[in-house]
């Protein structure tokens, strides 16, 4: 393997989709890098309501789609945070991380289970929802790190 000379640059990567420090840190810059997960969260909650109310059961099909909302929000909160921190140009200590992440958590956490319990059963397609937007979410985010990783 050959070893990269000692007065080389480091690899930066400056492309339209990475943020820089000093670059406004917007919602809308957030959904639009996050819009095949946008789209992925919009056609679950399209689905949702249309299998469940050809099937009569729209207060289920409600819970799951404003589980997949929920979750959305979530995960665009999470990446907007994430580019306000490296849009700042600074380091967040673990103990921010773990504030915001516990924060962010028990709000989601406390709301889903306040309407799975006041509207039981139905109730649990809300936690279905962020079950299932959570795991296609992960699998896409996965894909793109594994791409990553494969390109030099």
């Amino acid at each position: 393997m050959s070893q990269p000379a000692p007065h080389a640059a480091p690899a930066t990567t400056h492309g339209p989709g990475v943020a820089q420090p000093g670059e406004p840190a917007s919602l809308w810059r957030v959904v639009r890098d996050q819009r095949k997960i946008v789209y992925l969260g919009l056609g679950f909650i399209v689905a949702s309501l249309w299998i469940c109310g050809q099937l009569g059961r729209w207060t289920l099909a409600g819970c799951i789609a404003g589980g997949i909302a929920l979750a959305l929000a979530n995960h665009l909160a999470t990446e907007l945070w994430l580019l306000r921190l490296i849009t700042s140009g600074r380091q967040a200590t673990r103990n921010e991380l773990i504030g915001a992440t516990l924060v962010r958590l028990t709000v989601l956490s406390v709301v889903a289970v306040a309407v799975a319990v006041f509207l039981w059963p139905e109730g649990i397609g809300l936690l279905l929802g962020l079950a299932i937007f959570r795991l296609f979410a992960l699998m896409m985010t996965s894909l793109t790190l594994l791409k990553e990783l494969k390109n030099p």
